[in-house]
């Protein structure tokens, strides 16, 4: 259900919670109008919710209205009663749904949005002073104002950050925090899989609340790999997080890299896919530097050095013996 459905629903809710009101206050109401709303009401916590909040606002306001109301009222022409207070109760509850709205409005986060398509490349540069690489089919969203604080939803990129003290630089992701300590990293986000790399400097990595894990100061050449289950922390030389960024020139960089790896690396650039295509021939390895969009030189590379059978397709490219 869109966002929008959902707001015209709680829109109708209101407006039927008040004409409630209405009518039991100022309508001739009865045991079967009692029955009717008691039915209303059970149809949805919804409704109840709803119900409760105007008529304890509603009363609030009478007695507010009563507290105000001159001893001696002035003798005027009577009135249809029910009207001019309907009015009064609809005009109440149109406040109280708008005001309402605006404080949600005002609770949620403001930020940007930024994404890559499948292969592209983006470079961001933030207000203060700050860069972010975007790699392929990746997308974050950048909070405004002083916050200084990004969400990566799916993807990877690459942090350059201006260090301020005063106002850290957080990255949220899988419900992870990478707090920036005067940093360059890289952070890649999977299905059920996070890795962090500190290129540069130093930055903190705090688990989700699911790992029992304190936090982490991490420094230049160490790697966290975050599970739902667990976390883990490695070391990796400056070569292989060179390797890792080649991205950003736009190749990929295999180092006895296994084929089958190779083939998921070049995957998530190219709609082509490439299947290997059994368990023996994903074993072979490549050693190399290949263009990340450029499927079909690597199952040359891959027929002429290896020896393995190449076959072309419109969509993909197959990999055997």
């Amino acid at each position: 259900m869109s966002a929008d459905h959902k707001r015209i629903d709680l829109d109708d809710i209101n407006a039927q919670a008040a004409q409630w009101i209405e009518r039991r206050d100022f309508g001739t109401w009865n045991s079967n109008e009692q029955a009717r709303l008691d039915r209303w009401l059970t149809e949805s916590a919804a409704h109840r919710v709803t119900f409760l909040r105007l008529n304890s606002s509603w009363k609030r306001t009478e007695r507010l209205i009563a507290l105000r109301a001159p001893s001696k009222p002035a003798a005027i022409e009577p009135k249809p009663k029910r009207n001019i207070v309907g009015i009064a109760v609809l005009a109440f509850v149109f406040v109280v749904v708008v005001a309402g709205g605006v404080a949600l409005r005002l609770s949620i986060p403001q930020y940007k949005t930024y994404a890559t398509v499948l292969g592209g490349h983006r470079i961001i540069a933030l207000n203060d002073g700050s860069r972010i690489e975007l790699n392929t089919d990746t997308r974050i969203r950048v909070s405004d104002g002083q916050q200084r604080q990004v969400w990566l939803d799916q993807g990877e990129a690459y942090f350059q950050i201006k260090h301020n003290a005063a106002h850290p630089f957080t990255v949220l992701a899988s419900g992870n925090r990478i707090v920036d300590l005067g940093t360059s990293f890289l952070i890649r986000k999977e299905s059920s899989r996070l890795e962090v790399a500190l290129i540069e400097g130093r930055a903190r990595f705090e688990p989700s609340n699911s790992v029992s894990q304190h936090p982490t100061v991490l420094a230049s050449g160490d790697v966290v790999v975050a599970t739902p289950d667990s976390v883990s922390l490695m070391r990796k030389s400056q070569r292989n997080l060179a390797g890792d960024l080649g991205w950003r020139r736009g190749v990929l960089v295999f180092d006895y890299t296994t084929l089958a790896d190779a083939a998921a690396e070049f995957n998530r650039y190219n709609r082509q896919k490439i299947i290997v295509a059994d368990a023996d021939v994903a074993r072979h390895t490549v050693v190399g530097t290949f263009p990340a969009t450029n499927v079909e030189l690597f199952g040359h590379v891959v027929q002429v050095i290896l020896g393995l059978r190449v076959e072309q397709h419109k969509d993909e490219i197959i990999i055997s013996r």
